[in-house]
């Protein structure tokens, strides 16, 4: 038994006037809308959000989620907060909901509003996200915390700092790239790596060696929401529907010190488990919207879903094959590299994305017929793990 994506909503992304209150009821009303169900058929509410309590001093917001609709009154809500991956744990805690049988209809909404703190604070909200002992207490960001894999997969692969700069911009240009296309995304930029590359320092200054500004997503605000239901009901109400095949979830240690600094191990796991579970290889893959929070986490992403052998990434992106008109286009919506990366959203946010471009309408760049997507959705700094692997019905 499968659940599937009948509605989606999504705001843009970026630095808006909207309050998050606004966000979230734009996003949520336009997934409903879509659905062709009412708020009355929605049996419960799952906000994902990371931090609204830091960056909006407003916890409890799940049952804000009650403004949506009228008809969502007395519906049960409950915020879901799992790091930057909350939004696919918001839409695992669905999963579980409809196919006990629980419910029949769920809404799910992820919302940030990140830009209502300056750089400073919004990296201290952040890197609560850490383990606080011996990382954020201790000054550690998460530039630092994704820095130590640059610097670990460079020496464990005996890669140049050259080498992992030209990569690094090559990945950051493609998703640049590909947001000229997404009217939604918070930063479009037409270039190619080596503009990147020749950037003076102030333009792009180093945040954390070998981190420079270009390798970093963005503090951005922004929500998105899906409505979903087992498959069985959505094709006997007609629902124009995209099923979700497979959804597995792997956590590591929170403390980076603990794990390997040069894979992601527990997304492995994670992806291999999909597949399984999904029934297909990445060769099955038509698209793919990876965690780019970094790029040297995209350049992770290809390893971990089994495109290139490990150590091996950079033939991805050199050889154009993550392009838009490459053998697996990843992140066609500009990633969180470009799209924007408002924490608690990015999760929902990717599920809306697979689910319009499989049902033909897509965000942004269209991949060719696509019939099968997945997206991967990291929490901290690689120890929550979330794949979720979409098909066209």
């Amino acid at each position: 038994m499968t659940i599937s994506i009948i509605g989606t909503g999504h705001t843009p992304f970026g630095r808006l006037d909207e309050s998050l209150y606004d966000l979230l009821e734009n996003a949520g009303k336009e997934a409903l809308d879509s659905s062709g169900v009412s708020g009355e058929d929605i049996g419960r509410i799952f906000v994902a959000n990371y931090s609204a309590g830091s960056f909006n001093n407003q916890e409890h917001l799940g049952a804000y989620s009650l403004e949506i609709s009228e008809d969502l009154k007395y519906t049960p809500a409950v915020r879901v907060e799992n790091a930057c991956a909350s939004g696919s744990a918001a839409i695992q805690a669905a999963k579980d909901a409809l196919l006990s049988g629980a419910i029949d209809y769920a809404l799910v909404v992820g919302a940030e509003k990140m830009t209502s703190l300056d750089t400073k604070g919004a990296m201290k909200a952040l890197s609560k996200a850490s383990y606080w002992p011996t990382e954020g207490a201790e000054g550690m960001t998460f530039p630092g915390l994704f820095a130590e894999f640059a610097k670990g997969y460079k020496d464990h692969h005996d890669l140049s700092d050259e080498e992992l700069r030209e990569t690094f911009a090559m990945i950051a240009a493609k998703n640049h790239q590909n947001a000229t296309a997404n009217d939604f995304a918070q930063m479009p930029w037409d270039c190619n790596y080596q503009e990147i590359l020749d950037l003076e320092d102030d333009k792009n200054p180093v945040i954390a060696s070998p981190l420079r500004l270009y390798d970093c997503s963005l503090i951005t605000d922004g929500a998105a929401a899906v409505v979903l239901t087992r498959t069985e009901l959505a094709k006997e109400n007609n629902h124009e529907a995209v099923e979700i095949t497979a959804l597995t979830q792997v956590t590591d240690s929170l403390e980076l010190a603990k794990r390997a600094d040069y894979e992601f191990t527990a997304g492995k796991m994670a992806v291999k488990a999909a597949y399984e579970e999904a029934g297909i290889t990445v060769e099955d893959l038509d698209f793919a919207e990876v965690h780019d929070c970094f790029t040297i986490a995209e350049l992770l992403a290809y390893e971990t879903l089994g495109l290139t052998e490990d150590g091996q990434g950079r033939k991805a992106i050199e050889e154009g094959w993550t392009a838009a008109d490459g053998k697996l286009p990843v992140n066609l919506s500009g990633g969180l590299k470009a799209k924007g990366h408002p924490v608690g959203a990015t999760g929902v946010s990717m599920a809306a994305l697979a689910a319009r471009q499989l049902n033909g309408n897509p965000i942004g760049l269209a991949a060719d017929n696509p019939e099968i997507g997945l997206s991967y959705n990291v929490g901290g700094s690689g120890a929550t793990n979330y794949v979720i692997v979409y098909r066209k019905i």
